[in-house]
């Protein structure tokens, strides 16, 4: 009899379920909420409006994912509930809240229903920039030596600046919560009952480690004297490695779900991180999740101190290999951005008469040009940088715009930018000490869009090789349930033997033209000029309009 798994993937814009059969990784059926709160960006659910670089969500969204997505793929499968052994959920992350001792989020109390500090913190949320770069500042100054393990730059979209955050602007709120979680352990709370927090969020997002623990009071009394006690106070919860059980689902949300009382629920994950056990199986492969933004994990046997990523955790994506992780902030929001403002309505209706979406109509209007041939060159900042610069006040740009200049032109210019930015991460990690030896696309994007991956396979002179699920997160997530409900439930008793069984890779890949790649070699040199004058301090042209910006909000 086979027996099968559920994972839940959040991601930015909804959450999306899967059940899976665990004896080959196949997909029976799965389903997908968009939150109805969507990306809180400009106002609260009443209309306050909010500050630039704010981005907040609503707790109750992710309650309706497993409300609706779960009885759905039940009722599409058939399959028995009693034949499911295991569930597990990963997310976006840094995305954290403030929630009271018996888990209720603050902003569900009526009192602080219009208080953006009391709502969840996206991952996107840059808001916290000021105090992650007092917070950089200070390490450096106090000679701290985990700073290196995170690239050297803490990033604003991390826990520790967003709660510093809060306890600056708003201290009530601060006192009022009596812990701060991030969203993937308060959903795993809601789902068993146990708070519990996973090694993954807590090494690569709040600065823990395996063997050192969080940074000193010392430290957090340095960056405010308030802050002294937070680890003791406020991220209390014991940290769980990857894979482990958390508990057992309660009688409550079995009834909610359909699901049996008491199955396996794993220890949360990031998407990115559990995509990767799913696509791959060893060191040197570069897997890159591409969404809304990309993540690029890929994992390594030694350890090696690599400026400007995100981060390297011992076991932080499998047991056994330090874990890398790098990323860019903006990727898929590009492309969304150019059609919600650059395309006129002859486009669309254009579109429509081909019986194409806007996007495939954007690409064939430019899928068969040559690098370079638009005279474009952008930089694939409209959301900051995560790597390797680190630094959300960096803003977009697009240079060579003329008056012949098309929608279509933007929008391969800013696919072309996301590969030179990939290209740029791929290159710091080899040139210090880790070995990138093939590249791995996962996401929707990456089976949806041809072109765009052949692009990347031109720009990076490799090969791409793609994801054999579009679900790539919740596939990843069925792999660490089945290994929280263990061999004798009839799961795995490892990510390793798992994986094998249930990994999913297309047999067709994307080699490089190498006539393409030797123009884009010559684009690419531009686009470093590019990078390091506008990011490393040539010209903060960007910052400067950045903050007049922002001091007009204020007024």
């Amino acid at each position: 009899m086979s027996k099968y798994a559920i994972g839940i993937d959040y991601g930015t814009l909804s959450g999306r379920a899967a059940l899976v059969d665990l004896s080959n990784g196949r997909e029976l059926a799965h389903s997908v909420l968009e939150y109805p709160h969507a990306v809180m960006d400009e106002t609260l659910p009443s209309g306050k409006p909010l500050a630039p670089d704010w981005a907040l969500q609503h707790p109750q969204d992710y309650i309706d994912v497993l409300k609706t997505t779960i009885p759905d793929v039940l009722a599409k499968s058939g399959v028995n509930a009693q034949d499911i052994i295991g569930l597990a959920i990963d997310f976006t992350a840094c995305t954290m809240l403030p929630v009271k001792a018996d888990g209720t989020p603050l902003c569900f109390l009526p009192d602080l229903a219009d208080e953006p500090h009391a709502y969840v913190k996206l991952w996107k949320h840059h808001a916290a920039q000021d105090e992650a770069n007092a917070l950089n500042r200070i390490a450096e100054e106090r000679g701290e030596t985990w700073l290196a393990r995170y690239g050297g730059k803490i990033s604003s979209e991390w826990m520790i600046p967003k709660i510093w955050q809060i306890l600056n602007e708003a201290p009530d709120i601060y006192a009022q919560a009596d812990v701060f979680m991030e969203a993937c352990d308060w959903v795993v709370w809601q789902l068993c009952g146990v708070k519990t927090r996973n090694s993954c969020t807590a090494g690569y997002k709040a600065l823990w480690h395996k063997r050192e623990g969080y940074p000193s009071k010392d430290f957090f009394r340095a960056l405010d004297p308030r802050m002294e006690n937070l680890v003791e106070e406020k991220l209390t919860g014991p940290i769980l490695p990857l894979g482990s059980r958390a508990g057992g689902l309660t009688e409550e949300m079995a009834r909610v779900t359909g699901l049996c009382p008491g199955i396996a629920i794993a220890v949360a994950n990031v998407d990115a991180h559990v995509a990767v056990p799913a696509v791959v199986d060893g060191p040197g492969k570069m897997v890159a999740i591409i969404g809304t933004s990309t993540c690029h994990m890929v994992l390594g046997t030694e350890e090696h101190n690599v400026p400007g990523i995100c981060g390297y955790v011992e076991d932080g994506i499998v047991p056994g290999y330090y874990g890398y992780e790098a990323g860019q902030s903006c990727v898929g929001d590009h492309f969304a951005w150019v059609v919600d403002t650059c395309v006129p309505a002859s486009y669309h209706e254009e579109a429509k008469r081909q019986g194409k979406n806007i996007h495939q109509y954007l690409k064939s209007l430019c899928e068969n040009k040559k690098p370079g041939e638009s005279g474009l060159l952008a930089l694939d900042w409209w959301n900051g940088n995560r790597s390797i610069l680190v630094d959300v006040d960096l803003t977009g740009l697009i240079l060579g715009m003329t008056l012949q200049t098309k929608p279509e032109d933007i929008y391969r210019a800013l696919i072309e930018a996301t590969a030179y930015g990939t290209r740029m991460i791929v290159e710091n990690f080899r040139s210090h000490g880790v070995a990138i030896d093939a590249f791995y696309a996962a996401g929707g994007i990456a089976q949806k869009d041809p072109m765009m991956m052949q692009i990347y396979a031109d720009v990076l002179k490799m090969p791409v090789y793609i994801a054999g699920t579009t679900q790539c997160g919740a596939l990843g997530s069925a792999i660490m349930a089945s290994v929280a409900a263990g061999s004798a439930a009839g799961g795995y008793d490892d990510v390793f033997e798992a994986g094998r069984h249930m990994a999913k890779v297309l047999d067709h890949h994307y080699e490089p033209i190498a006539e393409n790649s030797a123009l884009y070699d010559q684009i690419y040199a531009e686009y470093q000029y590019l990078h390091d004058y506008f990011g490393r301090g040539g010209c903060d042209v960007m910052k400067r309009l950045k903050a007049l910006k922002l001091s007009l909000f204020r007024q």
